[in-house]
């Protein structure tokens, strides 16, 4: 079973509702800093684990009323029993219906809801129809589109049954019969046997055997370890593997993570073995304590959830308002409430634009179908638009950034320049040992100078090894090229081979090792790790060919021939994906559990300036008001836990940022949840990607470039629609208030209004597909209420003159001013109401003169023209006694022409006045 399955198998403890989202919510990095109950929890349980490491390991296998040999059958059963099983507390998984609701819940949606079902019981069973269709529309696409979606996560993860080595004592039935005592039974009536059973199974108490490629089933003690690699990349956000000890080696730190005898659940075996015992299980674990908790946790909403909120109660208050000024207005010049009532219903649609839950999802669906062609998985439909949005992207390094492979990124002699015969040995050295190599030794063998060479390894032969130990901290294997001698090749940790060197190798000659070059070479190795680098030392000594057995007393009087560097690369598509996201004004943190100098290395190699950075500590002392001024500063962060990434989210959220993050590990997973949008790449471990809403299978992360743009795209339609809707409905209300006060007879009857509104938003149905101009995606968007309601008063009331203009015209000139003639009256203003409305498209959806310096998409050309060609149509053909309209006389369509070019070219004028005042 691979590491990737084991992962997978871990993940299905979390991934039915979210628990991944804040998984790596780890309170333990943050002891005593959070205050309620879950830190007291988190606190208690800290000091269990520090109590069960620097216990000894009798002591703290009699606390838990287990054994060396493990735990009898029947003893397991009892504590299962008293514990429960190993497995995580998960949420009830969220059904269809729930689903479907949460896509309908928002205040345009109930409104719209409210006005449909007032429409029927007001004998307008058509407007009750089309306000009811375009709700359920705008919910069904966003459902599907979602739901769709998130199988499509669904499939690149697999569930597989994953079982653990446990040992278990056995007991004659003799003795059985005679006893429960179990633990004072003699040792010789026990047998000890390895079984596997499933993971959920396991109890604390549990003696279980650790080997390469297994996960780490709960939180344990090791017991005993042999060259045991723990990866905890997901969880710390380290580059390398973190060796692990029986012994505790760092016995003065209170941070559980990071004492040497303790592994924890979710993390996992690189190479080595161990036997370890069950400390907690289930929810008593850490990763339950978190996962529990987040259970309990809302995500607050996001940048695009509070603008569409705040649009639709801009769009509530402005019809609170509006509607009962026309009802009285209209109640007292007319005397007839009834029909007042029912044109003042008809005021409260026409002022509501109907298709903005259908606009605005369909260009969130068409925005996520463009990037799943891009091999973009959208969770969530929002988070394109929050993409677009988007100013301040925070990202991890591990994984993200880089690569997250260590490669061999230098080969030195002793003064730091490169140098072949390093190269060669530890090539050699690597070859020929046995047993699992460790990450260093496979990126030595897999260097690219020695793969196109002839194979240096074939002109040797291995004579012995010297296996490493965490004592000498070294290896070393002694190989023969030909009989009349042996070579002795060490490396290890660049102190421990310099404890045996005696000499040096410098400029193809040995010298002795004095305290002069012993400084230079401390100079030098300090340099490189300054680069960030993981330096190992190599050296070598002839040996006589009289031996075929060496130990560790061999290693001694060696020469230091220089040494091998390892660096975890960036990622190629990292830095041309970081230069195109600067440009388009969205500003590139890093934000990272691993040490500052290999980060700041990863930094310069991928174009971000890191002239400072913050430390997880500082940002540990720092108040939130401190932080929030730091978080504008700086642009990386290192060594920090999860909780202060998931804080500087938060505290960029403040500072008014549309905050993504970029993450690909355990840790990074309550920062995903706290942003505005959380991405996950194509290497993630699975918790990240459910934690994520946009999950990225290309390895490029030139792909984060063509979403910003798109999300930007959505944006901008998205927008024209809600400005040109709001501000030419409000226009038409406010028409409707003058005409209300004057005239003798409705403006417009209310079947009238309704068809006029539903034929003008048919017109927008292709808004969707529409072209953008190049100047709004150059910089991130944001819903403003604000700014669209300054627009709505703006331009709504500038069509509010056409619209007199429209009424003089048939008052004085066609004669329509008596309730006997309000029949042409109304065809006159319906048709040029209809027209100036569609014609607003164009006007309004680029700051540019339309049709010429930027012209619509085919579709919007073609449903504008038609539905203008039909508002002409109604009046003058067939149906226009059907909706109470009359032909117009030929005349009324010259000066419709001017009415039109005269609308279109004050708009033009006033859009340049609004673009140099308040920007577009």
């Amino acid at each position: 079973m691979t590491i990737s399955m084991l992962q997978e198998a871990f993940s299905t403890f979390i991934r039915t509702h979210g628990l991944e989202r804040h998984f790596q919510r780890l309170a333990f990095f943050d002891i005593g800093k959070r205050p309620g109950a879950d830190n007291a929890l988190a606190s208690t349980l800290a000091k269990q684990l520090v109590s069960a490491s620097s216990a000894p390991a009798e002591a703290l296998i009699d606390s838990l009323g287990t054994h060396a040999g493990g735990l009898t059958e029947a003893q397991a059963d009892k504590i299962r029993q008293d514990v429960g099983l190993n497995e995580i507390g998960q949420g009830k998984a969220q059904r269809w219906w729930t689903h479907l609701w949460h896509c309908y819940r928002n205040p345009f949606s109930l409104l719209l809801s409210f006005l449909a079902t007032v429409s029927y019981f007001t004998d307008d069973p058509m407007g009750a129809v089309v306000i009811g269709s375009m709700v359920a529309l705008g919910t069904l696409i966003r459902f599907l589109q979602e739901t769709r979606s998130n199988k499509a996560a669904e499939k690149l993860k697999s569930m597989v049954s994953n079982t653990a080595t446990v040992l278990r004592r056995s007991i004659t039935e003799a003795v059985l019969g005679k006893t429960r005592e179990y633990f004072n039974l003699p040792e010789q009536q026990h047998q000890v046997h390895k079984v596997e059973i499933p993971i959920s199974r396991l109890v604390p108490g549990d003696i279980i055997a650790l080997s390469a490629g297994d996960m780490i089933p709960a939180d344990v003690r090791l017991l005993s370890a042999k060259h045991l690699f723990v990866s905890q990349a997901a969880m710390t956000g380290e580059s390398l593997p973190v060796e692990k000890f029986a012994q505790q080696m760092n016995p003065a730190t209170s941070n559980p993570l990071d004492l040497d005898n303790l592994c924890f659940m979710g993390t996992n075996v690189i190479s080595g073995a161990a036997t370890a015992v069950i400390v907690n299980t289930g929810k008593n674990t850490y990763f339950g304590m978190l996962a529990e908790r987040v259970l309990k946790t809302d995500r607050s909403p996001t940048a695009f959830q509070r603008g569409v909120n705040e649009v639709s109660w801009l769009l509530i208050r402005f019809m609170l308002v509006m509607v009962p000024i026309v009802l009285l207005i209209n109640g007292f010049t007319k005397h007839d409430w009834w029909s007042a009532s029912l044109f003042a219903l008809s005021i409260a649609v026409g002022l509501t634009p109907e298709m903005l839950l259908m606009i605005v999802t369909a260009t969130l669906a068409k925005g996520a179908i463009y990037l799943s062609q891009k091999k973009v998985i959208v969770k969530r439909l929002d988070a394109i638009q929050n993409f677009g949005a988007m100013n301040v992207l925070c990202t991890d390094k591990t994984g993200t950034l880089t690569q997250d492979r260590i490669f061999l990124e230098r080969h030195t002699d002793i003064y730091g320049a490169p140098s072949d015969k390093v190269l060669e040995y530890a090539y050699l050295n690597s070859y020929h040992q046995t047993g699992l190599k460790n990450l260093l030794d496979v990126a030595v063998l897999e260097h690219a100078e020695l793969q196109s060479k002839l194979n240096v390894a074939s002109h040797y032969r291995k004579i012995d090894e010297i296996p490493f130990d965490f004592q000498r901290r070294r290896m070393s294997v002694i190989v023969a090229e030909n009989e009349n001698r042996h070579l002795l090749i060490c490396k290890g940790a660049v102190d421990e081979i310099l404890s045996v060197c005696s000499h040096v190798h410098t400029h193809d000659a040995i010298s002795q090792l004095t305290p002069e070059l012993l400084e230079r070479i401390r100079t030098v190795t300090t340099a490189l790790n300054e680069e960030g680098l993981r330096v190992v030392a190599v050296a070598a000594r002839e040996c006589m060919p009289d031996k075929e057995s060496y130990d560790v007393v061999d290693e001694t009087g060696l020469t230091l021939f220089g040494y091998i560097a390892f660096l975890d690369p960036p990622k190629e598509s990292t830095a041309p994906a970081i230069e195109a996201l600067q440009k388009h004004g969205v500003r590139v943190k890093v934000l990272t559990g691993d040490n500052d100098k290999v980060t700041a290395k990863v930094c310069r190699e991928v174009g971000l300036v890191c002239d400072a950075i913050l430390l997880g500590a500082q940002v540990e002392a720092m108040s939130d008001a401190e932080l929030a001024v730091a978080v504008e500063h700086y642009d990386v962060f290192a060594k920090l836990t999860p909780l202060h990434k998931e804080r500087i989210v938060r505290a960029l959220r403040k500072g008014d940022h549309i905050v993504g993050f970029l993450g690909d590990g355990i840790n990074d997973a309550p920062a995903l949840r706290a942003a505005d949008i959380g991405i996950s790449v194509d290497s993630a471990v699975d918790i990240a990607k459910e934690a994520a809403d946009i999950i990225l299978l290309e390895k490029s992360l030139l792909v984060l470039e063509q979403g910003v743009m798109e999300g930007r795209k959505t944006f901008a339609n998205m927008l024209k629609y809600t400005k040109m809707s709001a501000s030419s409905n409000f226009g038409n209300v406010f028409s409707v208030l003058l005409a209300s006060v004057f005239l003798p007879f409705l403006p417009m009857l209310p079947l009238q209004l309704l068809v006029q509104n539903l034929l003008y938003d048919f017109s927008q149905v292709a808004i969707p597909l529409d072209n953008v101009d190049a100047e709004l995606l150059a910089k991130p968007q944001r819903w403003n209420s604000g700014a669209i309601g300054r627009f709505m008063i703006f331009f709504g009331p500038m069509s509010s003159v056409f619209d007199i203009a429209t009424f003089a015209l048939m008052w004085y000139v066609f004669r329509a001013n008596t309730p006997e003639t309000q029949t042409l009256f109304q065809s006159g203003w319906f048709v040029e109401g209809l027209l100036t409305q569609t014609l607003i498209v164009h006007m309004i959806r680029t700051r540019k003169i339309p049709f010429l310096q930027s012209r619509a998409s085919w579709p919007l050309l073609i449903t504008t023209a038609t539905i203008m060609a039909v508002g002409v149509f109604l009046p003058m053909g067939p149906f226009a006694e059907y909706f109470k309209l009359q032909a117009l006389p030929l005349s009324y369509f010259g000066w419709l022409l001017l009415i039109l070019f005269g609308y279109m070219l004050l708009t033009q004028a006033m859009k340049g006045f609004y673009a140099r005042r308040y920007g577009w």
